[in-house]
C-alpha cells in the first residue's frame, strides 16, 4: 500500500516511510491510495474476537509490503492489551470506555502502536515531536518511555490542560521532555508542523510525529469501533467527542472499509468549526477558545482534510453520514450532573458532550443504538467533575502516585524560533 500527500498525489510513501516521516514534505497529511474493503464477517463475526485480532485485520492491508504479518500481529497484541468495555448508562445508550490503558485515555491505543512501529522500523536515533491538548502527550510519553534510540519532546499549552494531565506530561523523565508553551494548542500544533518542514533542523535532528496526523496513530483507532459493532450490531450510532478529529477519522475509515453502522456524530464544545461546516458547507478555522473539555480546544483541526477526503470531498456524502453537535460549558456540567443523578455513572466533560449529542438522534430513530466514546477517565478532570457530582471521581493508584511529583517542564514562547533553538540547543 502506498500513501500520498493530501496536497499532492505525486508525493508518496510506503507504510513504514509514512510512519517514520510523520508528515509529507509539502505539509499535507498522508492518505492511503485506496481504501480496502474487508469482508462482512470481519465486522459482524464472533463477538468473542479479541480487539488486537481486529486491529491486525484492519491494519494489515496498509502494512503489507512494509512488514511481515507476524510482526504486525505481535505489535498489535502488545499495544492493545486492555479492554474496551461497553457500559449501558440508559436505555439504548452505551458508554464505550476507552480509558483502561496505561494513561487512562483513548490515545493509548494509537500511541502504543506507534511506539512499537517506530521501534520496529527505525534504524537511527529519532526525536518524536508532539503537540498535545492534554491526553496525547501522556500516552506518547508512556508509549515511548525509555525506548532505545528515541527521544520525546512534548509541547503543551500553558494553563490549558488539567492538573492531572500536566502531571502525567511533566513527571515522566528519562527520554521524555515537556515544553510548556505560552499559547494555545493551535500554536503548539503550528510549531510542530513547521519543524517538520525545516530541512536544516531535520538534518541535524531527525523528527517524526506522534500526533493523530501520523498514520500509525490514526489507523489503529479504528479497532474500538470494530469491537463495538462486533458486540452490538450494525444499528450503532457513534457519538465521537472531537478536537483534532483523528478519532472521528478512524471511525469513518472503518466504515469506508466496510464496517456497518447507523452513522456518526461529530460532538464538540465551543470550538465548533466542524459542526458549523456541516450546517453551512463552509469551513472556517479560527483561534481556539479555552473550555472545560480542553482536549477539544482546537480551532484548526489537522484531520479535517482526512474527513472530507474519505468522502471524495463530496460535502453531501459527508453530511449524509456525519451529524454535527456542540455544547457549552454550562450545559456540559448539567449533563455530567444528570447522568450521575439518573444512573450513578460518572462521566468526564468530553464523554458528557458525546452523551447529550445522542438525545435527538435516538428520539428520531427508535431502531438506533447510541454509543458515546468516553475518551478519558473522569479523575483526569476532577476539578470539573467533583463540584458537579459532589465527590471526587475514583483515581487509580498509578495515577495518584504522580500527583505530588515535582513538575519538570521548560517554558518557551509560542514561536517556532523558540522551539528550534531548544531542539538544536
Amino acid at each position: 500500500m502506498q500513501f500520498h500527500s493530501t496536497h499532492n498525489k505525486n508525493v508518496t510513501a510506503a507504510f513504514h516511510e509514512a510512519i517514520l516521516q510523520g508528515l509529507p514534505p509539502d505539509n499535507g497529511l498522508y492518505f492511503p491510495d485506496h481504501i480496502p474493503t474487508l469482508p462482512m464477517e470481519t465486522w459482524m463475526g464472533d463477538e468473542d474476537t479479541q480487539p488486537h485480532h481486529l486491529a491486525t485485520e484492519i491494519i494489515w492491508p496498509y502494512a503489507e509490503g512494509s512488514m511481515e504479518r507476524s510482526d504486525l500481529e505481535r505489535i498489535c497484541a502488545e499495544a492493545i492489551n486492555f479492554p474496551f468495555p461497553l457500559v449501558e448508562t440508559d436505555e439504548r445508550r452505551y458508554a464505550l470506555e476507552l480509558f483502561h490503558g496505561p494513561t487512562l485515555a483513548f490515545k493509548d491505543v494509537g500511541a502504543r502502536f506507534l511506539a512499537r512501529a517506530i521501534a520496529h522500523f527505525s534504524d537511527k536515533k529519532v526525536t518524536v515531536l508532539v503537540a498535545t491538548s492534554g491526553d496525547t502527550g501522556s500516552a506518547v510519553a508512556q508509549g515511548f518511555y525509555n525506548v532505545d534510540g528515541i527521544d520525546v519532546v512534548l509541547l503543551y499549552p500553558k494553563g490549558r490542560i488539567s492538573k492531572v494531565q500536566e502531571q502525567q506530561l511533566t513527571t515522566v523523565g528519562g527520554n521524555v521532555q515537556a515544553l510548556e508553551v505560552d499559547g494555545a494548542f493551535d500554536d503548539c500544533q503550528a510549531m510542530v508542523k513547521e519543524a517538520f518542514l525545516d530541512a536544516q533542523l531535520q538534518a541535524a535532528r531527525p523528527l517524526t510525529s506522534a500526533n493523530s496526523i501520523n498514520i500509525a496513530r490514526w489507523i489503529p483507532q479504528a479497532t474500538y469501533y470494530a469491537s463495538t459493532v462486533h458486540m452490538l450490531g450494525e444499528n450503532v450510532l457513534f457519538s465521537v467527542p472531537s478536537g483534532n478529529y483523528g478519532n472521528l477519522a478512524a471511525g469513518l475509515l472503518a466504515h469506508k472499509m466496510g464496517m456497518p453502522c447507523k452513522g456518526f456524530i461529530a460532538a464538540t464544545n465551543a470550538n465548533s468549526v466542524v459542526p458549523e461546516y456541516l450546517a453551512t458547507g463552509k469551513y472556517q478555522p479560527r483561534p481556539s477558545v479555552a473550555t472545560i473539555s480542553n482536549a477539544m480546544d482546537v480551532g484548526a483541526p489537522s484531520n479535517f482534510v482526512r474527513l472530507t477526503r474519505l468522502f471524495g470531498d463530496d460535502f453531501d456524502a459527508f453530511k449524509a453520514k456525519v451529524q454535527g453537535f456542540h455544547l457549552s460549558d454550562a450545559d456540559t456540567k448539567e449533563r455530567i450532573a444528570s447522568i450521575h443523578k439518573d444512573s450513578g455513572y460518572v462521566c468526564d466533560p468530553h464523554g458528557a458532550i458525546g452523551h447529550q449529542a445522542l438525545d435527538a438522534p435516538l428520539q428520531q430513530d427508535s431502531d438506533a443504538i447510541g454509543v458515546y466514546l468516553h475518551t478519558a477517565a473522569p479523575c483526569k478532570f476532577g476539578d470539573v467533575v467533583a463540584p458537579v457530582i459532589g465527590k471526587e471521581p475514583e483515581m487509580p493508584e498509578r495515577l495518584q502516585a504522580i500527583i505530588d511529583r515535582p513538575k519538570q517542564a521548560v517554558p518557551i514562547s509560542a514561536t517556532y524560533a523558540a522551539l528550534k533553538d531548544y531542539l538544536l540547543g
